[in-house]
């Protein structure tokens, strides 16, 4: 179970991000050619919203059927980088872009004005993004 969700989440993060990238090009174009938000807009968003959220919830659970999740919370695991990163920094940022993202999906349904919309989906999304990139365990992800 642990290798089908370790290989689901690793997989599933490449869809996330690409859906990500899109969507922040996609609403930055959109704001500055002025065009008018539409509904293939909000679901063009909604697309990466959801990927990023089950991503989210796929590492959650990654996380705690790990062997290495909960068990390296301690205070030696906390001086050791990789660990630290895997048990702490991870997990925590990477909830952090989430919320990020589903800010900037919430205040763009609330928003009234097109450029407005495209104008959170796109600053919030890549606040989300840069997080999510900042905190990826690189060397476990492509080795």
């Amino acid at each position: 179970m642990y290798i089908g969700i370790k290989h689901l989440h690793s997989g599933l993060a490449y869809l996330a991000l690409v859906a990500l990238v899109i969507v922040i090009i996609y609403a930055l174009v959109g704001s500055l050619s002025n065009r008018e938000f539409t509904e293939k807009d909000r679901k063009f968003a909604l697309i990466a919203f959801i990927l990023s959220h089950v991503q989210l919830l796929v590492g959650l659970v990654l996380y705690f059927v790990s062997p290495v999740g909960i068990s390296l919370l301690s205070g030696e695991a906390m001086k050791d980088p990789v660990a630290r990163l895997t048990t702490l920094e991870h997990p925590l940022i990477n909830i952090l872009a989430i919320v990020f993202i589903t800010l900037g999906y919430t205040r763009a349904k609330k928003s009234e004005l097109s450029r407005a919309k495209f104008r959170s989906i796109y600053m919030m999304y890549a606040i989300g993004l840069v997080l999510i990139l900042s905190r990826i365990p690189w060397s476990n992800w492509l080795g």
